[in-house]
């Protein structure tokens, strides 16, 4: 059971920094547009920065941790078994 849960928030945490690096490199081709004044969806960018992708951010660092900690002490408990 624990293993599954673990590896159902490995999962969710992957797809996680997919969106994280997608909005990284949005930002980056949308900055780098608006230097050739093009339209690359920068508004539209800061606009979901608040709802979508800071908390995106927020979840992958907590659940980063999260997995780190759990992973620790199941390798750690199962040792003293």
């Amino acid at each position: 059971m624990q293993n599954r849960f673990l590896e159902w928030l490995n999962l969710a945490l992957m797809a996680n920094l997919f969106l994280v690096l997608f909005s990284f490199f949005w930002l980056a081709a949308a900055v780098i547009g608006q230097s050739f004044h093009l339209s690359l969806g920068l508004d539209l960018w800061y606009r979901l920065w608040q709802p979508v992708f800071t908390p995106a951010i927020g979840i992958l660092m907590g659940g980063a941790i999260f997995s780190g900690l759990a992973s620790w002490f199941a390798k750690r408990f199962s040792k003293q078994s």
